[in-house]
């Protein structure tokens, strides 16, 4: 028995499976626990808990239907991937994005992206620079 409760982020979402599916398939990450309401995803001992929030207009503008970033967020969730290019890839097929490879710097031996998820949310995907 861990002496702890894991780490981890909640992330309040209207589409609670959309999301799940987004955040386990762009980063590989396990599926803990699943309900309508909410969900436990795992990678590497951090856990990332999609939750339902209710009451909240939908993120996409329904005129131009395109996602709002909420780019001055105060949490960025920063992921490990195995393939920038391969993320930005699903990440748009999932409803997401992640930004052109200009967009991409190093620093401190690791190769970084900014991107959102399909409900605006900003993401970082990262893998190590060799």
């Amino acid at each position: 028995m861990a002496s702890s409760p894991s780490v981890c982020m909640v992330l309040f979402v209207t589409d609670v499976a959309r999301m799940t599916n987004f955040y386990r398939t762009i980063a590989a990450m396990q599926i803990l626990h699943e309900e309508a309401s909410y969900a436990i995803l795992n990678i590497a001992g951090f856990e990332l808990v999609i939750h339902a929030l209710y009451g909240e207009p939908s993120p996409r503008i329904p005129s131009a239907g395109t996602v709002l970033v909420r780019e001055d967020s105060y949490t960025k969730l920063c992921l490990p991937v195995v393939n920038i290019a391969a993320s930005r890839q699903t990440a748009s097929e999932l409803g997401g994005l992640i930004k052109p490879t200009e967009h991409e710097w190093v620093a401190r031996g690791v190769r970084a992206c900014d991107g959102h998820d399909p409900e605006g949310n900003v993401l970082q995907v990262r893998i190590l620079e060799i």
